[in-house]
């Protein structure tokens, strides 16, 4: 019985990756062309850029607690998740019919809507499904499917932009409306726990904020001050533009990134079940603050692809095994709510640290958000290595 609520279990978790697989394969066919598409034939600024996207980023993840406490509430995660993965399809329309920056702003927003929406109930059934020993190990099959789609969007989107030309960003819009349609049909085969669904009376987390475990908070607020200095990946491409790189040829860093996260996340999240989540989650915000001071630096190709590959293992490192740690602590009846809000300190956070990233590009030389970013969190590393207990999971 207990292999086959194992198998039942790893099943779930298997659909839940693939509905991420072809959301992203839908969201990654366009989300590294905007910043080309707004700076290139809309004719944006990188700080207008970053604006952007700190909005959208901020404006969502106002979404994200309320729709873990949500779920937590009402218990219709399934439900809850389907209908932020359906704004996906509202995104590939707006983005059809934008003709300026501000149509470009109004379809983000719906996108990180949809994202808001959907992370927190998708996370905690991902974690319900899988088993206490290997929890970042089932987080980590959740996001290696989900770089996947990333990646595969990315390599479809650089096909399609070589092949018909820089002027066919439309019609990748158009294509990408495929694979979030298949994505929505995959729910078919996700279950949730079967019996009678209660409305769960609680007072709001916040009443009880000092009750929570106290390694809980303090990685909470480390994320914080970690993503002030991690801004957009729009940032990232916009750098790769800078130092040489085609618009095409900037996505295909962006696949090389994500299929290295893919191919290593099962392995890292293995390695956060077997040393604890604390060792692998420091030395990956080490590993970021390198990252970012390579791009600080990076005056060749050479270099932009290795620092692309490396951007890629500090993803496999804290993406899902930061999730596992987060499910582990958290009190069982405020398991979304807590994924929620960690998501939305994250974002947040982004829209000051995108704007910020603008401005220091604008003011000081592209070199400068990235010092930035590389010190935010090399300090986010030293604290959450000397606050977080050993024993922590």
């Amino acid at each position: 019985m207990k292999k086959e609520t194992m198998n039942k279990g790893l099943k779930n978790i298997v659909f839940l990756g693939l509905v991420s697989c072809f959301a992203d394969i839908s969201s990654e066919m366009v989300y590294p062309i905007i910043p080309l598409y707004l700076t290139v034939v809309l004719g944006a600024t990188p700080a207008l850029v970053g604006v952007i996207e700190g909005i959208a980023e901020s404006i969502a993840s106002l979404l994200k607690v309320f729709s873990g406490y949500v779920s937590d509430r009402f218990q219709k995660k399934k439900a809850i998740a389907f209908s932020g993965y359906a704004t996906g399809v509202l995104y590939k329309l707006a983005l059809i019919f934008a003709g300026s920056w501000v149509g470009i702003l109004t379809a983000r927003v719906i996108d990180r809507f949809g994202k808001g929406i959907r992370t927190a109930p998708r996370d905690v059934m991902v974690a319900e499904s899988a088993d206490k020993a290997s929890m970042g190990k089932s987080f980590g099959v959740h996001k290696m499917l989900d770089m996947a789609g990333s990646a595969f969007g990315i390599l479809l989107s650089f096909i399609l932009l070589t092949t018909m030309g820089e002027g066919s960003y439309k019609t990748i819009f158009i294509i990408s409306v495929i694979p979030i349609l298949i994505a929505l049909f995959m729910f078919v085969f996700i279950k949730e726990p079967k019996g009678k669904r209660t409305i769960v009376e609680r007072e709001h987390f916040w009443k009880n904020i000092k009750n929570l475990d106290g390694q809980l908070k303090l990685y909470l607020a480390v994320t914080f001050l970690f993503t002030l200095g991690n801004s957009s990946n729009s940032f990232l491409l916009l750098r790769a533009y800078d130092v040489g790189f085609s618009s095409s040829t900037a996505i295909l860093l962006y696949f090389i990134y994500n299929i290295t996260a893919s191919s290593l996340a099962i392995p890292c999240g293995k390695l956060s079940d077997r040393i604890g989540r604390k060792i692998v989650l420091v030395a990956g915000y080490i590993i970021f603050s390198l990252v970012y001071f390579g791009f600080a630096v990076c005056s060749n190709k050479i270099f932009m692809i290795l620092i692309f590959i490396i951007y890629g293992i500090y993803t496999a490192m804290t993406a899902g095994v930061e999730r596992a740690f987060i499910s582990e602590i958290a009190p069982k009846e405020l398991k979304g709510t807590m994924l929620g809000l960690h998501s939305t300190l994250a974002g947040l956070a982004l829209l000051p640290a995108s704007v910020i990233a603008g401005l220091l590009w604008d003011g000081i030389g592209a070199f400068a958000p990235f010092v930035y970013g590389g010190v935010m969190s090399l300090l986010a590393a030293i604290i959450l290595f000397k606050g977080l207990q050993k024993k922590s999971a």
